[in-house]
């Protein structure tokens, strides 16, 4: 499989600007593997599907408001700053991106907020849009993250070309987020209310939480036609024993184990044993999943519908196949299924 393999033409008109009224009543395409066929449903009949021990794999990451501006001291230069990780607590110092990047260089200082109580050097360049800043801030740590908090917003995709909204801050959320860390969301989990979490537990479907820290990185454009030179960056993960157990469970009852999401899918697959089961991990992946490729533990995917020539587009190639989602995608252009992280949904069985 080559980078070609996977372009698509994607009219404009179906980019998901904003969320559906209700997160379970977007639209909901089934493809069924063994059969070859293709359903239309709506989000919330996803319970049809599933029975008592059958098992739902989640990312609980809950992604922080990761856009700041600043202002460049001297001459007041307007800065977008995007806060990737945090490198080091003790000291403040962070992984960002600039924009625009070429006016700013190591020892520049930004300043942000009304008061300028916050600060930040630059202290190293990592990429071309990437930087290394140390903030210096007049408080506890606590404090610190607060303030960071108080003057981000939340980081919608560069594609919604619309200002963020005070709904956004909720919607760009899963309901079941807990663990922060993510500069973007989860988006297959986006679906999922309150009422329906609620309805698949008194059916018995289990729930086994994972968490990925998205980063920037799954987004990266893939560059190289020859898939396998394709380098993925490094996003921290966590399986709990807790989690692997229910997920081993489901597995040797020979019930149907869903991955929620791609980012679900690659935690997964990044700490699988030598019997086919899951293994609990604290730590990092750099894992592509692109075809041919033999997955271990789902058997089932709930996903979104992705960008031409993405890694996730592969992914769910790789687990679909790749005329199946191939004929898949021209129904959804067809049927005008809204794509990207405010889209419509696929359920992969």
């Amino acid at each position: 499989m080559k980078l070609s393999n996977f372009n698509f033409d994607l009219p404009d008109e179906l980019l998901a600007e904003h969320p559906a009224e209700h997160r379970d009543e977007s639209r909901l395409m089934v493809l069924d593997r063994a059969n070859q066929t293709i359903e239309h449903k709506l989000f919330k009949d996803v319970i049809d599907y599933f029975d008592e021990g059958d098992v739902m794999i989640m990312n609980n990451t809950k992604v922080f408001p990761a856009r700041l501006y600043g202002n460049k001291e001297k001459t007041g230069a307007r800065i977008e700053v995007f806060l990737l990780r945090e490198l080091n607590q003790e000291q403040r110092l962070w992984d960002v991106l600039v924009d625009p990047a070429r006016k700013i260089r190591i020892g520049n200082k930004l300043y942000f907020g009304d008061d300028e109580t916050l600060v930040a050097e630059v202290i190293d360049n990592t990429t071309s849009r990437g930087r290394t800043l140390r903030f210096l801030y007049d408080g506890s740590y606590s404090d610190f993250r607060r303030k960071l908090t108080e003057l981000g917003e939340t980081p919608l995709p560069k594609y919604i070309k619309r200002d963020v909204e005070p709904e956004d801050e909720e919607r760009y959320q899963t309901i079941y987020a807990k663990n922060e860390g993510a500069v973007a969301a989860p988006t297959a989990g986006l679906h999922f209310s309150k009422h329906l979490l609620k309805r698949l537990e008194i059916k018995g479907v289990e729930t086994a939480e994972v968490t990925l820290h998205v980063g920037l990185g799954t987004f990266n454009p893939v560059e190289v036609e020859d898939l396998s030179k394709h380098k993925m960056d490094s996003e921290e993960i966590l399986i709990s024993q807790r989690s692997a157990d229910i997920v081993n469970k489901g597995i040797e009852n020979k019930r149907r184990v869903c991955a929620v999401g791609t980012t679900s899918m690659r935690t997964i697959e990044s700490s699988v044993s030598s019997s086919g089961r899951l293994n609990p991990y604290d730590g990092w992946t750099n894992k592509f999943i692109f075809p041919p490729y033999d997955f271990s533990i789902a058997n089932c995917m709930i996903t979104n519908f992705h960008t031409p020539k993405s890694t996730l587009l592969m992914m769910i190639s790789a687990f679909a196949g790749h005329d199946f989602v191939k004929r898949a995608y021209e129904e959804a252009v067809k049927e005008k299924y809204k794509f990207y992280s405010y889209g419509d949904a696929m359920l992969i069985i």
